[in-house]
């Protein structure tokens, strides 16, 4: 059985709803509207009423969070 969210169980073509990236990240529904309110959150595209998540903007933005720890002093 493959592990929810891993990447041979995510189809990639499929954009994410925010409850789907709320699962992915570990986080509320309501930290996700924050996100999108300020900006802080991966991109994301409006469908209808609905936000979605391209699989590959949830990727660089999750990539972008990790700390320079190269240039740590």
């Amino acid at each position: 059985m493959a592990v929810k969210n891993s990447p041979s169980s995510v189809d990639a073509s499929k954009p994410l709803t925010l409850e789907e990236l709320a699962a992915r990240e570990g986080v509320s529904i309501q930290t996700v509207y924050h996100w999108n309110k300020t900006r802080t959150g991966p991109r994301y595209y409006r469908a209808g009423r609905h936000c979605r998540y391209r699989l590959a903007d949830v990727i660089a933005w999750e990539n972008s969070r990790y700390a320079d720890l190269d240039g740590a002093a």
